[in-house]
């Protein structure tokens, strides 16, 4: 089990090095707009998730593809 996890973790860290990951805006720079589906289906864009205090914005890739 422990040799299952740990190659599992050697894949993951290779593929990512691997990859040119871009992690978004640097922080204090503004974020691109953009539109998506949320959960329920409906598009969201970055207007209309700001709120007064502005918005957490967070992006989930499932494992599940």
């Amino acid at each position: 089990m422990l040799k299952k996890a740990l190659l599992a973790w050697v894949f993951t860290i290779a593929a990512l090095l691997g990859q040119n990951i871009k992690t978004g805006p640097a922080p204090g720079q503004p974020v691109p707009t953009f539109s998506a589906s949320d959960q329920e289906g409906r598009n969201q864009t970055l207007k209309s998730i700001l709120g007064p205090q502005g918005a957490l914005i967070v992006f989930f890739r499932s494992a599940d593809w």
